[in-house]
């Protein structure tokens, strides 16, 4: 399976690549500081997973979301934001995100997303 971890932040970065790596087995995680780096490996990968920051410089999320999906349709989608208002949560789920989890995300709450994504 193949992940990608998309957030301007290398700290945030680093964090959730760490709470995938021992979370999930047999996986390649990728990661890209925006949306536009997000996109361009979309189209040499074949990424299943994908975490997804809302705001970034270049291309925010929002923006960036659709875009993934329609490179893969069938790709997972989990927004890993600090804005956690009712709007942002209705607007990325409306655009074809799974989840919109709040930042920072711990061990436990990683083997939630794991386990909801199947």
């Amino acid at each position: 399976m193949k992940y990608l971890v998309v957030d301007d932040s290398k700290l945030a970065r680093k964090s959730l690549i760490k709470l995938l790596e021992k979370n999930v087995e047999d996986s390649n995680i990728y990661s890209a500081t925006n949306g536009q780096e997000a996109i361009d490996l979309m189209k040499k990968e074949k990424i299943s997973i994908i975490f997804l920051d809302l705001t970034m410089p270049i291309m925010d999320g929002y923006e960036t979301l659709p875009k993934l999906l329609k490179i893969n349709q069938n790709a997972k989608v989990v927004i890993i934001s600090a804005d956690v208002q009712v709007k942002a949560r209705e607007k990325v789920i409306k655009l074809g995100a799974k989840l919109h989890v709040k930042k920072p995300i711990d061990d436990e709450k990683m083997e939630e997303i794991i386990k909801i994504l199947g």
